[in-house]
């Protein structure tokens, strides 16, 4: 199981077209910040029907998408 698992089923179970997510909201839902560990992991959310569409380090958030076929 990936640390990042409880983030991606939060986006399936919520089944939103489109997600922004604050850093801090991540890190509630996950118990532990986000770190450069991220950008490995960030390509599971496919297997969930999500991809990460961008990623804000300045203002930092991240913005999901409903994966498209």
């Amino acid at each position: 199981m990936s640390k990042y698992e409880p983030l991606w089923l939060f986006l399936k179970e919520k089944n939103q077209e489109k997600y922004k997510l604050t850093y801090k909201e991540i890190e509630n839902i996950l118990g532990f910040p986000i770190d450069h560990s991220f950008l490995k992991y960030k390509k599971e959310v496919r297997e969930y029907g999500y991809e990460v569409e961008h990623i804000s380090l300045k203002e930092q958030w991240v913005s999901f998408a409903r994966k498209k076929d």
